[in-house]
């Protein structure tokens, strides 16, 4: 029996169907326990998401270039472009490098760390998480540095305040299936900052969120990110959008900065690229279902945008995620 999996309407709300695909592949999980006083660096995470979840007590946060932030109990910090922080129990408390710290290895992704100090306790749970969706990822290249989740100023009647107290259950008692309820909690409250972000900064009115919005451009949108492999062409995109030709084209151009054939094009390499990286399709079949037909002429597109061939991609990524898991091992 084929297995049936949901897709929602392409013309439905293009905008929503990138939030949908906002699903998190956790990459490492800790729980911390700091005794006062303690300070841990957090270093900066290439292509990932970094979340840290203040479970009891509170914690000072410092940004590169700005002023240190307090971060009570209850609160999620978001660091949607893996930006370095720091953590310490005094704004001015000096800090150590995560990897440099000790710490318990519960499972392949699951670890415990604790700091033994005489003062008050915090507890921290922490989460590098990545994307696997091109949409997912564009969109989150466009966030702002940090995103925080306040329990205090919950407006939504109390969900989540409670959401947090659940993730706060779940990482003290470490029961079987915790990680997996810990990421799917860490999901919702993670689309409800990026949609707090979507209704209130100005710079999400622009660009690409702003054609994803458009009634009209967003069909066209929705039916390159849902079918990028069929041979599309302007007429039928300007079919789909409700409109001519001539003013889908200039609409599209003039909202998005780029003509609708070309957004195409980079869209369909942007996904092969991930495919490329993610291995699990031969080069030949990314090819085709980058609309390309021949595997030389979708080589000579992917060098001339990424600068390197896709097996030489594949070649190159195979070896570093064989360094970073021999440095996780290491580590702890």
């Amino acid at each position: 029996m084929a297995v049936s999996h949901f897709q929602p309407p392409a013309a439905s709300d293009p905008l929503g169907d990138v939030l949908h695909m906002l699903r998190l592949n956790g990459t490492l999980y800790c729980r911390a326990e700091l005794g006062a006083p303690w300070g841990v660096a957090l270093p900066q995470m290439e292509n990932a998401m970094l979340f840290v979840i203040i479970t009891a007590g509170e914690g000072w946060m410092r940004l590169p270039n700005r002023d240190a932030v307090l971060v009570r109990e209850g609160s999620m910090v978001v660091l949607p472009l893996g930006t370095p922080v720091e953590l310490a129990s005094s704004p001015d408390m000096k800090t150590t490098p995560l990897f440099d710290l000790p710490a318990t290895r519960v499972s392949e992704r699951y670890e415990l760390m604790s700091i033994a100090g005489p003062g008050p306790v915090t507890r921290a749970m922490t989460g590098v998480v990545a994307f696997d969706d091109v949409a997912a990822r564009r969109l989150v290249e466009l966030l702002p540095d940090v995103l925080i989740v306040d329990r205090w100023h919950d407006a939504a009647g109390g969900w989540v305040r409670s959401t947090l107290d659940l993730i706060s259950h779940e990482a003290a008692d470490l029961r079987p299936g915790g990680e997996a309820v810990i990421t799917r909690l860490a999901d919702i409250l993670i689309i409800q900052a990026i949609r707090t972000w979507l209704d209130t900064a100005p710079e999400s009115q622009t660009g690409w969120l702003a054609g994803l919005r458009d009634a009209q451009l967003g069909r066209a949108l929705a039916a390159m990110h849902n079918r990028p492999g069929e041979n599309w062409t302007l007429e039928q995109l300007a079919r789909i959008a409700g409109m001519s030709r001539s003013g889908f084209a200039a609409r599209f151009a003039e909202t998005l900065g780029v003509p609708a054939m070309r957004y195409l094009t980079d869209w369909r390499l942007q996904r092969a690229r991930l495919a490329v990286v993610e291995g699990r399709e031969t080069l030949s079949r990314i090819a085709r279902h980058a609309g390309y037909q021949s595997d030389a002429a979708f080589g000579r597109a992917f060098k001339q945008v990424f600068g390197e061939s896709p097996g030489s991609l594949r070649r190159g990524t195979s070896r570093s995620f064989s360094e970073l898991d021999q440095k996780m091992a290491l580590s702890h």
